[in-house]
């Protein structure tokens, strides 16, 4: 069973050192989140715990302390369900770090019931992909400041089921769950594309990723109306550890052996769906989520 596990569920073999190197991860206090953020401070990364919970992000930030000698993991609140959490949160990192080198975009919310974030927006799309959209607008001056430096948006297989309702992207006349989750995670792939074309010359590169069906809370939820079709294949579950490992591999493979804008799945460049690579669209949802944001992106 080890043996076909192995064969599916690729690793992040790199032994690469990130002293020196300060990075962000968002929803880094439970699962893929939280193993990003021990790994990266293991390899030496200042590394902030960007969380809404203060209790478990103090708690993971502890963890990650405890566990990993000499780590410096610290936690700071952010709410990407809420614009001026975000606003403060941004402002806290001008004011307390020099330097950004990398920004994960790994927080989410999955399959919940039709709720909206504090300014209205349905909150998949909201959390998803306007929180960390509006988060990688402000922190871009660090980000290029720093450069080279890598965004990384954490996606799923599951965004070659959605589509870009551009006339009703808050579900607000049709909500179902699962097409808003989907919705969600195309528009992390497509903002992965524009974002590229729009920073690269810049020295920030960046990466959308898949990290498989990992064993955590979000995804028993997402998943719950195919546990009979999960349990059959449990051996290709993966831990929080294993589905860290390809958001690792986008900070440190080095840069020439990199796609900026591409999709990635263990630990290796993938093809995302076709809607995924409709440029088109991505040039349309961009300038949709700015006008949403009332931000202007230079």
């Amino acid at each position: 069973m080890q043996t076909i596990r192995s064969f599916f569920i690729r690793k992040c073999s790199s032994d690469v050192r990130l002293d020196g190197k300060t990075a962000i991860v968002t929803g880094a206090n439970t699962g893929i989140g939280k193993e990003t953020a021990k790994n990266l401070s293991e390899r030496g990364a200042r590394v902030i715990l960007a969380c809404r919970d203060v209790e478990k992000g103090e708690r993971a930030a502890a963890d990650i302390r405890r566990e990993v000698d000499g780590a410096n993991a610290v936690f700071r609140q952010l709410d990407l369900a809420d614009t001026k959490s975000i606003c403060l949160f941004a402002e806290s990192i001008y004011s307390t770090e020099k330097a950004l080198h990398y920004l994960v975009n790994n927080a989410g919310v999955a399959l919940c019931p039709y709720a909206k974030t504090a300014d209205g927006y349905e909150l998949q799309f909201g959390v998803n992909h306007l929180g960390h959209f509006f988060l990688t607008f402000l922190l871009l001056d660090l980000l290029k400041h720093s450069a080279p430096s890598r965004v990384v948006n954490v996606s799923s297989a599951a965004h070659a089921m959605g589509k870009i309702q551009f006339d009703d992207l808050n579900g607000d006349r049709d909500y179902h769950p699962f097409r808003a989750y989907t919705q969600s995670k195309l528009a992390n792939v497509l903002f992965t594309r524009e974002l590229a074309r729009r920073t690269e010359a810049l020295g920030v590169l960046t990466f959308s990723v898949d990290p498989g069906i990992v064993n955590t809370d979000i995804t028993r939820s997402l998943w719950r109306p195919l546990v009979d079709i999960i349990k059959t294949f449990s051996f290709l579950t993966r831990t929080p550890a294993e589905g860290a490992s390809t958001s690792i591999y986008c900070i440190v493979t080095p840069e020439n052996q990199m796609i900026s804008g591409g999709y990635y799945r263990d630990c290796a460049s993938a093809k995302s769906c076709r809607a995924g690579e409709d440029d088109g669209t991505a040039l349309k949802l961009w300038a949709v989520s700015c006008r949403m944001l009332g931000i202007r992106w230079k």
